[in-house]
């Protein structure tokens, strides 16, 4: 590589480094891009692509099952692990194949290797303990993302406790399993597998699952989930693991009492933490807040010339906020006028189990203690007419408006394709729109999106269909 010198240089080749790097090129300005492993980040090739595509097939397998309502009768249903597996693998590829190819196109020097702050403006890169590179810059972006959390005595052994990425590449099919962990990466884990036939337990801390969701949709999703045969422990504590030659017997403490339970296999999904050893910290300035480095609205560290985005940063959690944060960080080095930072309650969350569960801003609960007198209004699926012809009854939209100004606070959904309606009421945030804007939207007929709609509707006393 001759070219030694950057206007920035981006740590990190995944949906916040890539798009940052991107932007920045766009913006005229020279770039490096350093990636370790794989162009995408963990989203695409471990997490966010690679498990939609495991989701899809454990999906058709379910339809298959219940295809007789729709007048349709399959025999012989079977499915082939390995090629499932093989399939969700193969759209990873192709989709990292497609970054490496916009790296190309917008001139984006791509180095393959782990980076190190060395002081101001300066980047030492190895590769299989050996020093290759040394960079230098005006703007560092760190965007190196997080791994999987390790509670101790419950640690991820890759053969009987998986962590995500077992999980996604499963050597065998196991005929029971117990998930540690109802946030997305869990409870998306126990759908994949309950689909596809498995015994499945979770095992959540907290007193609900989908904890960080509004209320009436966790409870709604767990009698779901309880309907589809998941069995599942709140308000519970996993306190050890008995391995033995291809099973896990798992410790359960529930109200007091410890409940033995023996799987084939553990999946732990209790959350992440930032990739922040050995890239030279602390050679810097930067400051961390529980493992996670410290920013301010533009993604500007202590140290400067340093920034930081993604999930390195902290919640949420989110390719989708690590790529907003990625061109917001550029745009601001870039000095351009109109850069307008984060509002994190517009940030939408997506949970991909059947049922689909999405959101968007306060909950309930949350805007009551953040003190606003609210409009709450519901719409049911099985009030709408798409709903009942995709055979797909099950779930609710739910929206929260200020009742003095007629802000939308929240949305919340719980049923099908909900992950795809949620962005109707994402873009309504961000406009700012009342409830008067929203009622004199003219949604299609037949759609699942009326239902947004008629919850709006409901809110002000004024619902149709129900």
């Amino acid at each position: 590589m001759s070219q030694k010198s950057f206007d920035v240089i981006v740590i990190g080749g995944g949906p916040g480094g890539y798009v940052a790097a991107i932007r920045a090129a766009q913006l005229k300005m020279s770039v490096a891009l350093v990636e370790a492993n794989h162009l995408g980040g963990i989203c695409l090739n471990w997490g966010c692509i690679p498990t939609k595509a495991l989701l899809r097939s454990s999906e058709i397998h379910h339809l298959a099952h219940n295809a007789e309502q729709f007048g349709i009768t399959i025999k012989g249903i079977e499915f082939d692990i390995n090629k499932i597996v093989e399939r969700s693998r193969a759209v990873a590829k192709q989709l990292s194949g497609g970054i490496g190819h916009l790296m190309k196109k917008n001139k984006i020097t791509v180095v393959d290797g782990w980076a190190k702050l060395e002081g101001k403006g300066k980047i030492s890169v190895e590769k299989d303990g050996k020093k290759i590179e040394e960079l230098s810059t005006k703007h560092i972006i760190i965007a190196t993302g997080a791994k999987a959390r390790q509670l101790p005595g419950l640690e991820a052994d890759g053969k009987l406790v998986w962590s995500y990425r077992e999980a996604m590449v499963p050597d065998m099919m196991p005929k029971s399993l117990l998930v540690v962990g109802s946030g997305a990466i869990g409870i998306e884990f126990a759908s994949f597998y309950r689909n596809l036939g498995a015994e499945v337990t979770v095992v959540e801390v907290m007193d609900r699952i989908l904890p960080v969701e509004d209320e009436e949709v966790s409870a709604f999703a767990r009698k779901a989930f309880e309907k589809q045969g998941m069995k599942i422990l709140t308000g519970a504590k996993t306190t050890k693991l008995e391995k033995g030659k291809d099973n896990v017997t798992v410790h359960v403490e529930v109200g007091g009492k410890t409940e033995k339970i023996t799987v084939d296999r553990v999946i732990m999904a209790v959350g992440i933490t930032a990739n922040t050893e050995n890239i030279g910290l602390e050679n810097t300035k930067v400051k961390l807040d529980r493992g996670h480095i410290v920013t301010n609205e533009w993604l500007q560290t202590d140290e400067p010339g340093v920034y930081a985005i993604g999930d390195v940063t902290g919640a949420p959690w989110l390719a989708h906020k690590a790529s907003h944060e990625g061109v917001i960080c550029v745009e601001k080095i870039a000095g351009l006028n109109h850069v307008h930072p984060m509002v994190k309650e517009n940030i939408p969350g997506c949970t991909y189990c059947h049922p689909q569960v999405a959101s968007v801003g306060l909950t309930e609960a949350k805007a009551k203690e953040q003190g606003y007198k609210v409009k709450v209004g519901k719409f049911p699926f099985q009030g709408n007419g798409k709903a009942i012809a995709l055979g797909e009854p099950e779930g609710f939209v739910k929206t929260v408006f200020d009742e003095k100004t007629g802000e939308l606070l929240g949305a919340h959904m719980i049923g099908a394709e909900v992950t795809e309606m949620i962005q109707g009421y994402v873009v309504a945030k961000t406009l700012e729109t009342t409830e008067a804007e929203l009622m004199h939207t003219i949604f299609p007929h037949p759609t699942l999106s009326e239902m947004m709609h008629e919850s709006v509707l409901d809110a002000y006393g004024k619902v149709i269909h129900f």
